[in-house]
């Protein structure tokens, strides 16, 4: 079976049929099981996504209720060809026994993470084919098909920045290839889908000036002036402000100093695990 949990949920079934639960409580307590396979999630943490901090009398038993009528559904489903028991009870709450290829987060962090070593380890081609099977698994907005509780709320936000992270790995990874003048189309979307990352700007300006385009770099530097100025009330960081300035001095784009990502110093957590804060209770 697969859970897709990047974009719409859906359950897709060993052979093939996929299905989107319409109950919203279910939807949510499968979700935040599956971001941690195999693992107990408390009582707590499953109350707390249902319910918030209000939860009612009884809500213990009413979350048993859900369980069952999960497992039913599960089962009505037929969603593995060999019989197994998928939801099971275990202290201090419940699990589910699915492997991590069997989540598309597990299978999205795992490439990623992948990647990142590989850039690292000076070898952008493969991080390319894996950042893009990484990105190729995500549907749309995480979760976007029901309402989220308050531990999915920052489960989802953790991991559309997560998927920023990989934008960043794979803006990267391609202009360490020399593929400045292909990847403008990509950057010029990255740039209005997050207009005040000052990184992505600075790769397009970049890229632009290394595909012969100087008028034109200095002109997105210009739009990203305006942008901080009219949101923030900023001017583009330092690093920026030395890009404009190499450009100006008439560099040829051979002698333009990269914006490379610190990947060596930026920390790995991707761990789906849910906050202990979530758990507590």
């Amino acid at each position: 079976m697969q859970i897709s949990l990047l974009g719409p949920f859906e359950i897709t079934t060993d052979d093939g049929r996929t299905f989107a639960p319409n109950a919203p409580k279910l939807c949510r307590l499968l979700t935040v099981l599956a971001l941690q396979p195999r693992e107990a999630v408390a009582t707590g943490t499953l109350i707390r996504e249902l319910w918030g901090e209000d939860a009612p009398a009884g809500a213990t038993r009413t979350l048993q209720t859900h369980i069952y009528h999960a497992r039913r559904m599960l089962t009505d489903m037929q969603v593995t060809a060999a019989e197994r028991q998928l939801l099971a009870t275990q202290a201090p709450g419940y699990r589910i026994d699915v492997e991590d290829d069997e989540v598309d987060v597990c299978r999205f962090e795992r490439l990623v993470q992948r990647a990142q070593g590989d850039l690292a380890e000076g070898d952008p081609q493969r991080a390319a084919g894996d950042l893009k099977q990484a990105l190729s698994l995500w549907r749309g907005p995480v979760l976007s098909n029901f309402p989220t509780g308050d531990v999915l709320i920052g489960q989802a936000a953790r991991l559309e920045e997560l998927k920023i992270h990989a934008l960043e790995l794979r803006a990267e990874t391609e202009l360490r290839l020399g593929r400045h003048r292909e990847f403008l189309p990509e950057l010029r979307s990255l740039v209005n889908s997050h207009p005040l990352h000052e990184w992505f700007h600075g790769q397009l300006i970049t890229a632009l000036h290394r595909s012969g385009r100087r008028a034109e770099a200095l002109q997105a530097y210009q739009n990203l002036y305006r942008i901080l100025k009219r949101e923030l009330g900023l001017a583009p960081s330092a690093e920026l402000q030395r890009l404009q300035a190499q450009i100006l001095s008439a560099a040829g784009p051979e002698q333009l100093l990269p914006l490379r990502l610190r990947i060596d110093h930026r920390p790995w957590a991707l761990s789906t695990a849910v906050p202990a804060t979530a758990i507590a209770g």
